[in-house]
This record gives structure tokens, C-alpha cells and sequence, in this order.
């Protein structure tokens, strides 16, 4: 047995080595303090990688194919027992409880969020200034914006998307994409629709999310790049269908609902082109016939 001095060196030095070899096996610091990534963590995640609510690793964007069924309700009660893989939600009414349900029930969630118009009736509705609040848009509470001022405009929908990403959304339905072809109380050109379309794509992408380009047929071969998915409303009915193959033919859904026609007049055809296409009230209540 070692007399008590001995041990005390001995433990001492032990420590010493302990220490040593500690120090050498950490990663040194990375810029501005922060660690550098570890052997053991894999390849860091690229600058500004959006991560998946609540922090983590980031969520891989979604990318939903042609002929996916979904399922697409706005008012009422949502009934989460239709047998549907995609859900189109409200991304104010619907909380984030909501779709983390959606997400254990195996599906995916999509965040309905108006981008284009002003809504008097949204939370948000104080912080928009009266100069880019125009015409009606046809929608009780309802005006169109003024797009042009993406100054304005872009840190309001960044909150809204932000909304969408914090309570888990997978994507983005920005609705109102199409002012420049309506009534808005506003000299819009094609070209600041299109600008503002790309800017609303990428607050999306910037958050991990998928983006769906809603309606605004004309624009779709200048925009099938920035977008993952189209929505649209009543392309059969108006003869407009083969405007969306550019999507399919990208391998990207379009979500396509006809609110007057019954479904044996449009789902033959709707289904040859590859379009997911349901018969639906144009109030967007839980019913729905899908094709």
C-alpha cells in the first residue's frame, strides 16, 4: 500500500492525464465561440438550413407527386377521419396540436394562408397599412393588395410563414397570387406578379416548407421552377386543364377542385392528366368526392 503523500501524487498526476486526454479529443471551437461540428455528428447542415419546429435537425421538404389524393376543408369542424394523405388546412384557424395529430395519423399538412389580399377578420389585420389595401376581391372582408410594395408586404407574410413553420406545417397554400389579372384597385403587370410570386416561393423554401402555386395559369411556365405544387379551382369547368401539365410533367401534384361540375364530368379526364381532383362545396366544408 502506498503511504498517503504517494497517493496524493499519484492522484494528481492521474488527473493531469485524465484532463489531457479530455481536451485533445474535443472538437476546438468553431467562428464567434460556437462549436465546431463533432466526427460523430455527420456533415453539418448547410448556412441557414431551416430547422423543424421546436429546433432540431432540419425537416426535409416535402415534395408531393402527381395523383396523390388530398383532402381540402376551411370551415367547419375539421374532420380528420377522411382517408386522405395530404390535408389543406387554415394555417390561423388550425393549431399546432392539429397537425401534429395529422402527422401521427401518417399525413401530410399543408398551411392555407392568404398572401394577396388583405383579411379585416385575421389577428394580423391591424398591421397593414391603408395605402396597400385596394378593391374587394369578392370575399366578405376581403381587398386586394397592393403587391408591388414587396417593402412592406414581405415581413408580414414572413410572420405568417413563420406561423405556419412554428406549428409544423409541411407547406404553404398562398392564396390571391393572381392580382394582376383582376380588379385590384392597382396598376399590377404581369411582372410584379411574378416577382412577388417568386419572393412568397422562397419565404416558404427559407422555412423548410414546400410552396403551391395557386391558380394564375399564365404565369405557370414562368414559375413551375420556384414552386412544388399547384392548386387550382375550377380548370375543367372553364376548359383549362391542359395549362397544369407543366407541373405533372415536372413530377410536382396539382390539387385541383371543381365546385359546379359533378365529378363524372371532369374525373376521366382530370385523372389522364395526372391532376388529383376532387368534386367540392365552395365553402370548403369536410365534404368532398374525390376521383
Amino acid at each position: 500500500m502506498n503511504p498517503p503523500h504517494h497517493r496524493k501524487r499519484l492522484l494528481l498526476l492521474l488527473g493531469a492525464l485524465l484532463f489531457v486526454s479530455t481536451a485533445c479529443s474535443q472538437t476546438p471551437p468553431g467562428p464567434h465561440d460556437k462549436p465546431g461540428p463533432s466526427a460523430s455528428s455527420g456533415s453539418p447542415s448547410s448556412p441557414g438550413a431551416p430547422s423543424s419546429p421546436g429546433g432540431g435537425a432540419p425537416r426535409p421538404v416535402w415534395h408531393p407527386k402527381p395523383g396523390v389524393d388530398w383532402q381540402w376543408q376551411l370551415t367547419g369542424k375539421l374532420d380528420l377521419s377522411v382517408d386522405a394523405p395530404v390535408y389543406d388546412i387554415d394555417g390561423f384557424r388550425e393549431k399546432a396540436a392539429t397537425v401534429a395529430d395529422l402527422h401521427q395519423r401518417g399525413r401530410k399538412a399543408i398551411c392555407y394562408v392568404s398572401v394577396g389580399a388583405y383579411e379585416d377578420f385575421r389577428p394580423d389585420a391591424s398591421r397593414f397599412p391603408k395605402d396597400v389595401i385596394g378593391e374587394e376581391n369578392g370575399w366578405e372582408g376581403e381587398k386586394w393588395l397592393d403587391i408591388r410594395r414587396l417593402d412592406v408586404l414581405r415581413p408580414l407574410m414572413a410572420k405568417r410563414f413563420d406561423m405556419c413553420r412554428e406549428k409544423g406545417f409541411d407547406a404553404v397554400e398562398p392564396d390571391n397570387v393572381d392580382g394582376y389579372k383582376n380588379d385590384t384597385g392597382f396598376d399590377l403587370k404581369a411582372a410584379d406578379q411574378l416577382a412577388f410570386n417568386r419572393m412568397i416561393a422562397k419565404l416558404a423554401h427559407d422555412r423548410g416548407m414546400s410552396v403551391g402555386l395557386k391558380n394564375d395559369l399564365d404565369q405557370i411556365p414562368q414559375l413551375v421552377g420556384d414552386f412544388d405544387f399547384a392548386v387550382n379551382e375550377q380548370c375543367a369547368q372553364y376548359d383549362e386543364c391542359a395549362k397544369m401539365t407543366p407541373f405533372v410533367k415536372a413530377g410536382k401534384a396539382v390539387f385541383h377542385v371543381e365546385y359546379e361540375l359533378p365529378a363524372a364530368k371532369f374525373c376521366a379526364s382530370t385523372n389522364r392528366l395526372g391532376l388529383s381532383s376532387l368534386q367540392k362545396r365552395l365553402h370548403l366544408d369536410a365534404w368532398r368526392k374525390a376521383c
